[in-house]
């Protein structure tokens, strides 16, 4: 992969806690506290999922005002896919369009 080595990545999905994180940003954009409203856990740990997902590279995050808002980095997710087309045996043009 270009920019991430797959084990950081799959290491990334590994934890339900980072796979819900991802699915609630699928939606819209969101600020740690709005995502930290979604769970029963502490702040610290937020922070260490959202700083794995960002080091995956599959979440960046943006500074709007006086808040860090947090959005999918999808062009991971294409990479991730194209990978797993290719342990099927199939090509990247029959099965992504650009």
């Amino acid at each position: 992969m270009a920019n991430t080595s797959l084990s950081i990545i799959f290491k990334a999905l590994s934890d339900p806690v980072r796979r819900k994180i991802l699915s609630l940003l699928k939606d819209k954009d969101m600020t740690a506290g709005d995502i930290a409203a979604q769970f029963d856990i502490s702040w610290p740990s937020i922070s260490h999922h959202l700083n794995i997902l960002k080091q995956a590279g599959m979440v960046v995050d943006e500074r709007k005002g006086q808040n860090i808002y947090y959005s999918l980095n999808t062009s991971v997710f294409e990479e991730v896919v194209a990978f797993a087309f290719e342990l099927l045996g199939r090509k990247d043009e029959e099965t992504v369009e650009k």
